[in-house]
């Protein structure tokens, strides 16, 4: 009787194996699997052709002061996207971060629903960034910080931080954001694309990697890679009608078999194909001419740093000749300070600069330069 009791516990362990294992192979053939080059291009000629810019208002140090109860300013998100639609944008990339992410995230799915709808009435559509790991590792909720005086984006925080990103085991942790907002807008034609990592294994060595703070992962790349992996599978799983994307950016991508593992997990899993580049218009087309081999929509989603000698004209009227989506970092000079270029890390400015390194407004809606905003609505078509 206990060696039949036995031989039976064993059987049913052994088909409850059998069946845990068939509903996982179920699962994963019901994933969603990466667009065919057809998908992407229907979904490129659906949408027509993106130009916009990256967006944080001029209120906001970061995603938090963007988005949290108590800072989140949806009358001055409208006169701002006013600005960008009489520029003729139709499209900018905007970031969340995970620690918005409370309970089961309704005030973060109800402010991101108002913020889409503000878009709307602009007639432009939203790129979402869930994640970053560019600048501060140690984010905190609540009340942020004032800006360090003259420093380029002094308060922007990474998403997840590192205490998150450096432990394997704590990846899992916020899967259930994500998997929350593409759940609840996974649909929304509001929505154009949603770019998962931003520059998933920047070591930020001309900041929070030197000066003695080494608040950095020294093993950055490789927890990065591991963590943009697992948000393509999460993603995949709630099967989003818009294209997941991943950019790269550094290099001009030229030569394949020079590849990193991170340019090739970006340029292998996307969609559609993203990319940063703060060069001049020669490197520009370069860069484009690489990543068209891939054969898929290509959106550059980070531009334009007058003093690296990337400007609009004529990297726009590039962008537009190629069929190439294009959003500039930087659209209103606010509490991020990125009129302020790269180096203030080390030398801090005592005054506005002369030449803004970033951005195309001020806080008032004086446009910094009317012959470059003359420039862009000559490419876009926009009238004054």
């Amino acid at each position: 009787m206990l060696q039949r009791s036995y031989k039976n516990i064993l059987w049913n362990q052994t088909l409850l194996a059998l069946l845990m294992t068939l509903a996982g192979l179920v699962g994963t053939a019901q994933a969603q699997s990466r667009w065919t080059p057809e998908q992407a291009k229907a979904w490129q000629d659906k949408h027509g052709w993106l130009v916009g810019s990256n967006y944080i208002p001029a209120y906001a140090i970061n995603q938090l002061e963007m988005w949290q109860i108590g800072t989140f300013d949806l009358e001055r998100i409208d006169l701002e996207l006013g600005w960008a639609q009489s520029l003729g944008f139709n499209s900018m990339r905007v970031f969340l971060h995970d620690l918005l992410w409370t309970g089961d995230g309704k005030d973060l799915l109800d402010r991101m629903e108002q913020f889409l709808s503000i878009a709307q009435k602009h007639k432009i559509g939203i790129i979402f960034v869930p994640f970053d790991s560019v600048w501060d590792p140690q984010p905190v909720a609540g009340k942020q910080r004032e800006p360090k005086k003259g420093v380029h984006n002094s308060g922007w925080i990474q998403s997840p931080g590192a205490a998150i990103l450096g432990d394997p085991d704590k990846h899992a942790m916020v899967k259930p954001y994500l998997q929350g907002i593409l759940k609840r807008f996974k649909d929304d034609p509001r929505i154009q694309a949603w770019d998962l990592v931003n520059e998933l294994d920047n070591d930020n060595a001309n900041s929070y990697g030197r000066n003695g703070t080494k608040t950095e992962l020294p093993n950055k790349a490789q927890m990065g890679l591991l963590f943009a992996e697992r948000c393509f599978e999460w993603a995949r799983e709630i099967q989003p009608s818009q294209p997941l994307t991943c950019g790269v950016w550094i290099s001009l991508w030229e030569d394949e078999s020079k590849l990193s593992a991170v340019d090739k997990l970006c340029l292998e899993k996307s969609d559609i194909i993203t990319f940063h580049h703060y060069g001049d218009g020669d490197a520009m087309r370069r860069a484009i001419g690489s990543l068209k081999r891939y054969n898929r929509p290509i959106v550059c989603t980070e531009y334009m740093a007058r003093g690296n000698n990337s400007y609009f004209d004529p990297n726009l009227k590039i962008f537009k000749e190629e069929n190439v989506g294009a959003q500039n970092w930087g659209f209103v000079d606010g509490k991020s300070q990125t009129i302020y270029p790269w180096d203030s890390w080390q030398k801090p400015y005592d005054k506005e600069p002369e030449l803004w390194f970033h951005d195309i407004f001020r806080r008032d809606g004086t446009p910094y330069r009317q012959n470059e905003v003359d420039y862009i609505r000559s490419v876009t078509g926009a009238k004054p």
